[in-house]
């Protein structure tokens, strides 16, 4: 695939390609969300897709299912809100997650 520079001369960020479904996608990036559950560290779902360059999924709207099973998976929880940094939500909310204990035993 042959990228077409921008005018100014930098190399755009290829689009993440599309799983095909929702399982195959959810057991590709479900491994990335438990580390940065065990990390420790408050994320979001879209700074660790973003970090980690992971595909999208089918739907759009699977983000939110993702999030939601690998709550009640025991992995993480909810503990605030941001503003998105993607450029298409227009700085909607968007939920902050932080790792539980058990995320943290399931890693070590």
């Amino acid at each position: 695939m042959t990228v077409q520079p921008t005018l100014d001369g930098t190399i755009p960020t290829p689009p993440r390609r599309i799983a095909d479904d929702f399982d195959t996608w959810y057991a590709e990036v479900e491994p990335y969300y438990i580390a940065a559950a065990a990390s420790g560290e408050t994320y979001t779902i879209y700074e660790v897709a973003e970090r980690h360059r992971l595909p999208q999924p089918p739907d759009s709207h699977m983000w939110g299912r993702l999030a939601t099973l690998i709550r009640e998976a025991g992995y993480h929880r909810p503990v605030g809100w941001t503003t998105s940094p993607r450029p298409t939500s227009h700085h909607s909310g968007l939920r902050t997650w932080t790792g539980t204990a058990a995320a943290r035993r399931a890693v070590a």
